[in-house]
């Protein structure tokens, strides 16, 4: 070899190489690119989870603040909260509460009191309900704030009928402290054109009096008697609206879920949740739900770094380019011995085939001419005999030449001898098969048979005009089935004896197909089967 060879060969080395660093980089660079854009998004779904936080932490704060000045004086509950809201403004200064009310106890089956505070409060006759339930005792709603005529539908509702609110109830009268229920249609809904699902959030004011008719039935084993709840019951809409106000705008896609895991209930939903998305955790009171949102920025997040990935990958496969310009000049001079060299063997092995083919076709047609000699009474009848004979042979030559291919299609030899016997193509279309490709021998036995059994159908059978004529071909159990069936014919035919001609092609299926040749006649009916292993000689 050349001693610039090795030269070439080792800049293209380093080329490669070169390539290959530019390639690693630039996926490094990439994943580098598409991590810090989902580390941005995670940090903006945090933002918002603690923006939730922080609200529904004040929400507790305002609750705590009111369940303060009703243990401080709880006979100015009604007019002393409402003065204590309307100085505190929460639906200003933390917007997203329906409001804050007093659920107050009663024993069951007997709403004088809480009654009687909703008359104190508001002025009306306003009935507790439900009017029966299975509970011992009862939470009403003897006041909610600040007034709206949609938020007057709750009142003189007892909480505790529902089974979702009083398990948060109970968790909050158990504890002493904020409690969330869990999914529920707020009470007010009712009066709602919009509706919207809710929660609320319970704290209790346990009684100070130590013994009363009230605190006697409204007392759980093992805890303080209580004797009203503080609530603030919320529109997941409206709240989430309240807490991210035009920022929501810029979320693709937000769930919340009140609780965590598969079975937690969707409280709130906000567009579309995309394969991004980003899930956090938010503290409501005594529970842990989960929020879930995405940003759907798939442009943003995967284009900076695809460019910058198709960037290095443009600049790999330019290193790699010039070693291959450097690869094809070392191996020029290689290619032009080898291509030199492969053509003689390839011109020495087609002398070689073409001898061997045409000493098989001389062979053949020396075999022919033998055959029909013997036959033949005169002159004209071995020219007529031999002519049909080598036709079929040239047919089938023909057709591998014409598709330029190293097979022939069984059907296409069988509808050509049909057609040289007059079948339209009317006719033809019954005749029907599997593809079957035929190797260059297969296809010239297979042209010799079916032009001696039509030679014969024209002359004794089917062909000439009487009796009716049924050609199919078909795979079974690994062999190759050729059927020609003439039925209604003029008489039965003889088949008890064999011509040259058909000794001929029965000894070529034998040997050339390895196959079998079967002749039945019975009730003015002749049947031909040719069977060949579907192997070796078809493609």
């Amino acid at each position: 070899m050349r001693p610039s060879t090795w030269a070439d060969r080792l800049m293209g080395l380093l080329v490669r190489f070169v390539g290959l660093v530019i390639l690693l980089a630039a996926i490094v660079a990439s994943a580098a690119s598409f991590l810090y854009n989902q580390s941005e998004e995670a940090d903006q779904a945090s933002r918002v989870a603690m923006q939730v936080n922080m609200r529904l932490r004040d929400h507790v704060a305002v609750l705590e603040g009111v369940r303060a000045l009703y243990q401080s004086d709880p006979s100015s509950s009604g007019p002393g909260i409402r003065a204590y809201l309307s100085s505190l403004q929460p639906q200003i200064r933390t917007p997203g509460m329906e409001g804050i009310g007093i659920a107050a106890a009663m024993p069951a089956g007997i709403p004088d009191l809480p009654e009687a505070q909703l008359r104190q409060n508001y002025g009306q006759d306003i009935k507790v309900w439900p009017a029966a339930t299975d509970q011992k005792i009862g939470f009403v709603v003897t006041l909610v704030e600040p007034y709206t005529p949609r938020r007057q539908v709750a009142l003189g509702f007892d909480m505790y009928s529902d089974p979702t609110r009083r398990a948060a109830m109970r968790r909050a009268w158990q504890t002493g402290q904020p409690a969330v229920s869990g999914v529920v249609s707020l009470a007010q809904e009712r009066a709602a054109t919009h509706k919207q699902k809710g929660f609320l959030i319970y704290i209790p004011v346990y009684t100070r009096q130590p013994v009363s008719p009230l605190t006697n039935i409204a007392t759980r084993p093992g805890t303080r008697p209580v004797e009203a709840f503080i609530y603030a019951p919320f529109r997941a809409q409206d709240m989430m609206q309240a807490v991210l106000g035009e920022q929501i705008n810029g979320i693709t896609g937000i769930e919340v879920y009140a609780g965590d895991g598969p079975n937690a209930q969707l409280l709130y939903r906000h567009g579309k949740i995309g394969w991004d998305a980003h899930e956090q955790k938010i503290r409501v009171a005594d529970r842990e739900w989960t929020m879930r949102i995405s940003y759907g920025r798939l442009l943003e997040r995967l284009g900076r770094p695809f460019g910058i990935f198709v960037f290095g990958l443009l600049l790999a496969i330019l290193a790699t380019q010039l070693h291959r310009v450097q690869q094809r000049r070392v191996g020029a001079a290689q290619a032009l011995a080898e291509e030199q060299a492969r053509h003689a063997e390839d011109k020495e092995l087609m002398i070689g085939e073409m001898a061997h083919r045409m000493k098989n076709a001389f062979a053949r047609i020396g075999a022919l001419a033998r055959i029909t000699l013997r036959e033949s009474s005169d002159l004209k009848d071995f020219e007529a005999k031999f002519d049909g004979r080598l036709r079929a042979l040239s047919d089938a030559k023909q057709m591998l030449v014409t598709g330029a291919v190293g097979f022939v299609e069984l059907g296409a030899i069988i509808r050509r001898e049909l057609e040289l016997a007059g079948w339209s193509a009317e006719r033809q279309a019954g005749v029907t098969g599997p593809e079957v490709r035929l190797d260059d021998d297969a296809a010239q036995t297979i042209s010799l048979s079916l032009h001696e059994v039509v030679t014969n159908s024209i002359k004794y059978g089917a062909l000439s005009g009487n009796g009716d004529l049924a050609v199919d071909w078909r795979r079974s159990d690994g062999d190759i089935e050729l059927r020609w069936i003439e039925s209604n014919l003029a008489a039965t035919p003889e088949i008890g004896t064999e011509s040259f001609g058909t000794q001929f092609i029965r000894s070529l299926i034998e040997r050339q197909l390895k196959g079998s040749w079967q002749r039945t006649a019975v009730d003015n009916s002749l049947a031909i089967v040719i069977r060949w292993p579907d192997n070796g000689s078809t493609i």
